[in-house]
């Protein structure tokens, strides 16, 4: 069987209900959608996923509870990460949940495409399934362009393990990607285990942490990544992030120079910032149309109508929020 994954709680709840209304749309009714849970803050989801005959929140503690135990056997053999994250929140291990994406080579599909929360689903996803017949793992993306934010790349081991032409190939964003049930044997685990052991850990980027492993654990077993942005004809080719604000919107649909996109990522965008758009607040960002459209698809009586004067997402702070900022005075506290 086929089917769509996330991963999320009810902090990116107004996001995850957008991707189950864009894959409804564009794949249809039937499509099956498991979403794992990032934490046990899954309460208002699962009112949701209950009115979703086609869509189901895992439940296998045990799956979820050996992937979490694998991937602080990881992080517990890196040299500086824990150090690192110290400085950031003081947690031993940083955004831990992200790794739950990888319950997905367990179950409950034979094939999956794995989409983060902060995505829409743009295209019909045949094609991509098909490419699985031929490879381990279907990706679309430009992350190559930038391997610092996969591998420790100040890391003398990096090229011995993964020679540039392959990471130039291979690496991808873990925000969209494509594989299989059971790619990874226990026996395939523990001998990436034993590798990182051995001293490899040290080419993982801690600040990404489910994105760094799971491109190791792909690399490192010699799987075969095919990157639809590497193959495509060059005028086939489209963006997916949504810094790129060239995109066309016809129908809620994207298109690049007339090619329709695959999907589209707000990666880098707060799921603070979707909430307080949801709940009316006049924010803007590229493609905030085409989100509160699938957003409310269901509910349009309740699409926010915005009264206020608009103002950018990235907008500079004012003095007095850069002062109360430096303070720590949050708003919730005045």
């Amino acid at each position: 069987m086929d089917g769509i994954c996330t991963l999320g709680n009810d902090r990116v709840y107004d996001q995850i209900i957008a991707l189950l209304n864009s894959i409804e749309v564009i794949a249809g009714k039937d499509m099956s959608v498991c979403i794992y849970p990032y934490d046990d803050n899954t309460e208002k989801l699962a009112q949701e996923v209950a009115k979703r005959p086609n869509v189901q929140l895992y439940d296998n503690v045990d799956s979820i509870q050996k992937w979490d135990k694998y991937v602080r056997s990881i992080w517990d053999v890196h040299p500086t990460a824990k150090q690192v994250w110290q400085k950031i929140d003081n947690e031993p291990y940083h955004r831990v949940g992200t790794h739950r994406r990888y319950c997905a080579f367990d179950a409950p599909f034979d094939r999956y495409i794995y989409m983060d929360a902060d995505t829409l689903l743009m295209s019909p996803t045949d094609a991509i399934f098909d490419l699985l017949e031929s490879h381990d793992c279907i990706v679309y993306d430009f992350q190559h362009k930038d391997p610092t934010h996969v591998y420790n790349v100040k890391s003398p081991k990096l090229e011995t393990i993964f020679p540039s032409e392959r990471v130039e190939q291979e690496i991808f964003c873990s925000g969209f990607y494509a594989s299989k049930k059971d790619l990874f044997t226990p026996e395939m685990r523990e001998d990436l285990l034993s590798h990182l052991k051995q001293g490899e850990a040290e080419i993982l980027y801690p600040m990404a942490p489910d994105q760094t492993i799971i491109n190791y654990m792909m690399m490192r077993s010699g799987c075969s990544v095919y990157n639809l942005a590497l193959n495509l004809p060059p005028d086939n080719r489209t963006g997916c992030c949504v810094t790129s604000e060239h995109f066309q919107e016809k129908d809620h649909i994207l298109y690049d120079k007339n090619n329709r996109l695959t999907y589209i990522h707000y990666i880098g965008l707060s799921s603070r910032l979707f909430k307080k758009v949801s709940e009316g607040e006049n924010i803007t960002f590229p493609y905030r149309d085409l989100f509160l459209y699938y957003r409310y698809l269901h509910e349009p009586e309740k699409l926010p109508k915005f009264t206020t004067k608009p103002k950018a997402y990235n907008s500079q702070p004012n003095f007095l929020q850069k002062i109360t900022r430096k303070l720590g005075i949050s708003s919730k506290n005045k």
